[in-house]
């Protein structure tokens, strides 16, 4: 055959399978008979309405050099009194999820701290708001506005999830104004990633940027999957790269449920420290399986214990659900309700046993102001087996803080770490005790996240 009719052949053959896969993506009859392009407008009209935008303005004290809080200084070099505190605002995003009661989901951090909440509707209406709770842990924080004509979203079950289902992100991103960006879901399950507490995030390549925290992940059905929160983006400037992460919905709802309930969340606990399944060892424990978590040790009297779980145990599932790691197990207990019942599906020996727990609190103590005054309301403890601080660094774990009462006006908040007192080191819940009770004021050195602090209560 002659090159140049080879060459027209494979042209038109190029043709026919271009045509065919148009065909395919584009069902040309399709558009013939219904006279429109497909588009997302009439599932966003229903949607957007309940995506809110959300405006904070605090007040944070000014760090200054100590030379300057003295009077004697200030006199004889003739300095003028300076403010000790400077306004602060911020920007982001949330969602309405129960439009009887006016109540509205967004991040811990979009609203941490704030002195003045305002929600401005997607109608162009602004609310006032107050907060009913928040999680440092999970970064879930739920906020409550009149209930006036408003429209919420409803929730989908985001462990029906699959990678590559069809998201798009709602939004106020850069204080832009309200704004869509679509994409598919990249991963789930994403953790230990040093980004939350507890981790289980729903990865998407939907663009999320600065003032979408809060905001919502929906299907093209229109139901809430996630809450956006973080974005990966390495170098100095923030800015969406293909990889944000979002709270999975299932999530949201157990830790709103909580926040609604008891304006906090009471964190239930196993009492087992774990280890994540290897090759080698699940080699060495003969075994052949790739995920799950190992028991490396158990608290005398916890519901492990009392489950009956052994050192050497592999869980591979909780509740019928695929356990991939110990960062998972530790998830799922942690948002578990307190007295909760769990199946654990176990290996042990080889042989597959189910045993069934049920959850204990956290072990604590409350402070109801015999400790310090100061301190009324919050909830101390030593560290657990199961936190992400076991091991790590030594102090008294702030379990929860009562929102209004003297420990939350002072600072302190659920999951801080206080690692001193008047500097000296804290190393449990017995040894802090000592140091603060008659103490006319404390410093406390304090661990929040991956951030370290001094607190000062007067």
């Amino acid at each position: 055959m002659p090159n140049k009719l080879k060459s027209v052949l494979l042209w038109l053959a190029g043709l026919t399978l271009v045509a065919q896969v148009a065909t395919a993506a584009l069902p040309l009859d399709w558009f013939a008979e219904k006279g429109e392009l497909p588009t997302l407008a009439p599932m966003l009209d229903r949607s957007k309405p309940a995506v809110v935008n959300i405006a904070t303005r605090s007040h944070v004290r000014v760090q200054d050099n100590p030379l300057l809080n003295d009077p004697f200084f200030r006199h004889f070099f003739n300095l003028p009194d300076q403010p000790r505190v400077r306004p602060r605002q911020s920007l982001g995003s949330g969602v309405i999820i129960d439009a009887k009661e006016g109540l509205v989901i967004t991040n811990n951090h979009v609203i941490r701290g704030a002195d003045e909440i305002t929600v401005s509707l997607h109608d162009g209406r602004t609310f006032q708001a107050e907060i009913v709770g928040s999680d440092p842990a999970t970064d879930v924080a739920l906020i409550k506005i009149p209930s006036e004509n408003l429209s919420a979203l409803p929730l989908a079950d985001s462990d029906a999830l699959r990678v590559g289902d069809f998201v798009v992100a709602i939004g106020n991103p850069f204080g832009l104004g309200q704004t869509v960006t679509s994409g598919i879901v990249s991963a789930l399950g994403r953790s230990g990633l040093g980004i939350e507490g507890y981790e289980n995030f729903i990865q998407t390549d939907a663009s999320i940027n600065p003032g979408n925290s809060g905001g919502a992940l929906v299907n093209l059905r229109g139901e809430l999957v996630g809450i956006n929160t973080a974005i990966f983006s390495p170098g100095q400037n923030p800015g969406n790269v293909g990889i944000g992460f979002a709270i999975p919905s299932n999530m949201v709802k157990q830790i709103s449920d909580q926040l609604l309930e008891f304006g906090e969340v009471r964190r239930a606990y196993l009492g087992v420290q774990m280890q994540d399944i290897t090759p080698e060892l699940a080699n060495a424990f003969g075994l052949d399986l790739q995920e799950g978590a190992v028991v490396t040790h158990i608290v005398p009297e916890s519901a492990a214990e009392e489950a009956g779980l052994q050192i050497g145990d592999v869980i591979t599932a909780v509740d019928g659900n695929r356990l991939i790691n110990a960062d998972s197990l530790r998830n799922s207990i942690g948002l578990m309700m307190v007295g909760q019942k769990v199946e654990l599906e176990i290996l042990r020996d080889g042989d597959s046993q189910t045993l069934t727990a049920k959850v204990k609190p956290t072990r604590q103590t409350e402070t109801n102001g015999s400790v310090h005054p100061n301190l009324s309301g919050a909830t101390f403890g030593d560290i657990e087996q199961d936190s992400p601080y076991f091991g790590q660094i030594e102090g008294v774990m702030v379990y929860s803080v009562k929102r209004g009462s003297p420990a939350w006006r002072a600072g302190l908040r659920s999951e801080d770490v206080i690692t001193s007192v008047n500097r000296q080191s804290v190393s449990s819940l017995e040894n802090f005790k000592p140091l603060v009770v008659d103490a006319d004021q404390l410093l406390l050195n304090i661990v929040r996240g991956r951030q370290a602090m001094f607190l000062l209560l007067k």
